[in-house]
């Protein structure tokens, strides 16, 4: 069958976007009951959305276009076959176990674009100290971070009181406060055509290496990964997430290669901003939470134990994220 593939999804568009606009308004109000009526309509709906969604397998030319119908089949698919919505509790445990993850491999090439420009930034930071150090003054974020890396550590590791006693909570609020800005500025950034993310990624990478050539230029590198890896493997890859959100909603804007309107670009990348983005503030609480009550403490004998604690949680994370609801994936591509 020969179609008129714009004229089809304009005169089919009205049709989809009321089946999307019947099953938000059922996702918000848990307690919603459709009449005969409302059930016959969204019933058409759905049935006319799946024919739509025949008819354009075979046009690779709109991927777009294919994915989005693709996930509103599923959902009206969801509502109207199932015989209770399910609880909050099995909500949350779905998002976490499935969506998060899926969403995030569904825009991993954005994930890895802002690896990238974090690694750039860091081996530019680190080359920065090692070809100029007097230039440490200007990248150190912080005024602890500024001084001798020796000196800093004979000084943590002498203290026999604790400095953050009785206010640990309130440290790790401010921890996770400032590194959860930082992630929604490199998402909201990426209303500069990406430009501003690709800054944000780019000047933390930076600090980082510079921070981490500091450390190791100055034998303490032990000091440095029990530090960093406590929080940092999850802290950094929160900051990335943001960034991959950044990127995503850049590319939408720019459109490259995509025939669709503005308006229909940033409706397909979205849900996947606002799935990503809450994530992220989910990972940057538990960064803010370990980065005051286990990195902050300093001694030599447990240095191992934080390090084997870092690496622990990286691998977990690395797993979560490329392994946790791939039979959803699965099932996804089957509909």
């Amino acid at each position: 069958m020969i179609i008129d593939l714009e004229k089809f999804i304009q005169a089919e568009r009205p049709y989809w976007n009321e089946l999307e606009e019947t099953l938000d308004r059922l996702a918000r109000d848990a307690a919603a009951v459709l009449d005969l009526e409302e059930s016959k309509r969204i019933h058409y709906l759905y049935e006319r959305a799946a024919a739509d969604l025949s008819k354009l397998a075979t046009f690779a030319a709109e991927p777009q276009v294919h994915a989005y119908l693709q996930a509103l089949v599923a959902r009206a698919y969801a509502e109207i076959h199932e015989s209770a919505r399910p609880p909050f509790r099995l909500q949350a445990k779905l998002w976490f176990m499935s969506l998060f993850p899926a969403t995030f491999r569904r825009r991993q090439r954005a994930f890895y674009c802002a690896l990238c420009i974090f690694l750039l930034g860091g081996v530019f930071g680190a080359a920065v100290i090692f070809f100029d150090y007097d230039s440490k003054s200007i990248l150190m974020p912080f005024s602890h971070l500024a001084g001798s890396p020796s000196e800093r550590v004979d000084l943590e590791e002498s203290r026999e009181t604790d400095t953050l006693s009785g206010h640990r909570s309130t440290f790790s609020a401010t921890l996770m406060q400032n590194n959860i800005r930082v992630s929604i500025m490199a998402l909201a950034l990426g209303m500069t055509f990406g430009v501003g993310t690709i800054i944000v990624l780019f000047f933390n990478g930076v600090i980082l290496g510079a921070v981490a050539c500091d450390y190791v230029l100055a034998d303490e590198t032990t000091f440095l990964l029990g530090w960093l890896l406590p929080h940092g493997v999850i802290e950094i890859p929160a900051i990335l997430l943001g960034g991959q959100a950044g990127l995503v909603l850049g590319m939408a804007l720019i459109g490259w290669g995509n025939s669709l309107g503005l308006r229909e670009r940033l409706r397909l990348v979205r849900a996947d901003l606002v799935t990503l983005m809450i994530g992220v503030a989910i990972m940057l609480v538990w960064a803010g939470i370990i980065e005051s009550f286990v990195s902050q403490y300093h001694a030599p004998f447990i240095y191992g134990h934080k390090i084997a604690f870092g690496v622990v949680q990286l691998v977990l994370l690395a797993a979560y994220l490329s392994r946790a609801g791939r039979n959803s994936d699965l099932l996804s591509e089957r509909a």
